[in-house]
């Protein structure tokens, strides 16, 4: 007989420890009924999303619908779709840590569709937008973004670029392959980056329907984590696209696509915070509740110091992605060094967190599921996710050169 799998709430420290002195209020009035959404919509399903093998039949349309009824897709667009916040970034990092309080790998999916898709969207024509962006919005339809290919990825240059696009009279054929590509296998459309030409030093940034002719999506990959963010190779056969679906400027779309990044990072920043709010919680309910030699974990100074300054640093990787956010809402398009700040901080706390968590909660936290009783505290589940949060959108040897190129000066860094 199979013992059905326990998992316990436990209290939330950001509501007695964090105070939004400096937040504008619509960011803490969305944030409340963010939680209310991904509780009600991916919380019930969110440790059998995080476990399940990845397949095109496991996409959680559910959960991913359900957050969208609740308006969280809407969020980085205007009034006319549902959105209309005076800070929209700030508003999808908000969104997105609470997302990844419940599951990292729903954050990457909701990266991908609310922040770096629309990101790329802004440059479409206006009749393309008006066509796609409710799709999109409804979540009706899942959309890709797509830099990536097997030898290309934080070296993201144009000259790197093995897929490629060739001008005709009436736009462009495509051929080439990407990889690691976010909801490839259910998406309707993708944001791709492509070489200008075969032996081109520019790029161009193009909407491709994936239900084209010579477009083929390959096997999902099988991965240690983030299962629930389900990716696949996009490989293009002369696959033709019309002139009115680049986005930009044709040959700028390497612009196009940095800006996105800029974009993305601060999101897994995001991402990076609410995994290691998650495991700050499990971990202060179980120094509280487990005792050991007669008095409780909790009481052994050792850990009140290690706890203590695990929730400094959440203060200061929240802090990190709030500003950058808002640097971004503000008109300053690059963002930088704050933007690299906030993805490498918020993803290393993640990991560091996790893992003393799981020191923390000993077996028990080692443990999927414990036979007998059926408990499970997730920690096994986070902490296979919490690694590529360190990878994706730009590794953080990555940002971390970016910060140093700032403070150095490029005579110094190249």
């Amino acid at each position: 007989m199979t013992t059905a799998t326990t998992v316990t709430a436990v209290p939330r420290t950001q509501d007695r420890m964090t105070h939004d002195l400096l937040l504008p209020k619509e960011t803490v009035a969305l944030r409340a009924r963010a939680r209310d959404s991904v509780a009600r919509h991916l919380a019930p399903v969110a440790r059998e999303i995080g476990t399940r093998e990845e397949s095109a039949d496991t996409f959680p349309w559910e959960a991913f619908r359900g957050l969208a009824s609740d308006g969280l897709f809407a969020v980085p667009f205007g009034p006319e779709y549902g959105g209309g916040y005076e800070y929209p970034m700030l508003a999808a990092c908000t969104v997105t840590e609470e997302i990844a309080y419940e599951s990292s790998s729903i954050a990457g999916v909701y990266d991908g569709q609310c922040i770096l898709v629309p990101a790329t969207l802004r440059h479409a024509r206006p009749e393309l937008r008006e066509r796609l962006i409710p799709e999109l919005v409804s979540g009706a339809t899942a959309f890709s973004f797509a830099t990536t290919e097997p030898d290309t990825s934080s070296d993201l240059t144009a000259a790197r670029l093995s897929t490629w696009a060739e001008e005709t009279p009436d736009g462009y054929v495509v051929n080439g392959r990407k990889r690691w590509i976010t909801n490839s296998v259910v998406a309707g459309w993708v944001s791709i980056l492509v070489r200008a030409g075969r032996e081109g030093n520019r790029a161009h940034m193009l909407l491709i329907d994936l239900r084209s002719p010579g477009v083929r999506i390959g096997t999902p990959d099988l991965k240690m984590g983030h299962r629930g963010q389900i990716t696949a190779d996009i490989e293009l056969v002369d696959v033709h696209v019309p002139r009115a679906h680049v986005l930009g400027e044709p040959g700028r779309g390497m612009a196009v696509a940095l800006s996105s990044l800029v974009r993305g990072r601060i999101g897994i920043g995001a991402a990076g915070v609410g995994v290691a709010q998650a495991a700050l919680d499990l971990a202060v309910h179980r120094l509280q509740t487990r005792e050991v030699f007669g008095r409780p974990l909790g009481a052994m100074q050792h850990w009140q110091f290690v706890m203590a300054q695990r929730a400094t640093e959440i203060e200061c990787a929240r802090s990190l992605y709030q500003k950058a956010a808002m640097l971004l809402d503000a008109g300053d398009d690059t963002a930088e060094p704050e933007a690299a700040m906030a993805k490498a901080y918020g993803t290393r706390l993640a990991n560091d967190l996790v893992r003393e968590a799981i020191q923390i909660h000993g077996a028990l936290g080692f443990a999927r599921q414990v036979g007998e009783t059926g408990e499970s505290v997730r920690l096994e589940e986070m902490y296979r996710d919490a690694k590529i949060l360190e990878i994706f959108e730009g590794a953080n040897e990555l940002q971390h050169w970016i910060v140093a190129r700032r403070l150095l000066g490029r005579d110094l860094t190249g």
